[in-house]
């Protein structure tokens, strides 16, 4: 598969990346070895193999949500914020 620079830019924009000709460049012969190593999958011969769905033996266990009574109020639990507007608990920006 080929990777033209058009895409890389492209992947770029959505990405909200700022990349400069040489990131591009260097960016684009990543994808091309990362894409040229998954394609050595197509290579693989998979006749007479069952698919494997799940390796561990897991099961979902389901149950009603059911609201239950707590033992402190919304009021009692902002008391304990330093930092309170609105009714809701005021944190720092993270971005």
């Amino acid at each position: 598969m080929d990777v033209k620079r058009e895409d890389i830019i492209h992947l770029a924009e959505l990405s909200d990346f700022s990349l400069s000709e040489a990131e591009i460049e260097t960016l684009g012969k990543d994808l091309k070895n990362i894409i040229n190593y998954i394609s050595q999958l197509d290579k693989l011969d998979t006749d007479n193999i069952q698919p494997t769905y799940q390796v561990f033996e897991m099961e979902n266990i389901w149950r009603d949500d059911t609201v239950k009574e707590q033992d402190a109020s919304r009021e009692q639990l902002l008391a304990l914020t330093k930092n309170e507007k609105d009714y809701q608990i005021k944190v720092p920006k993270v971005l």
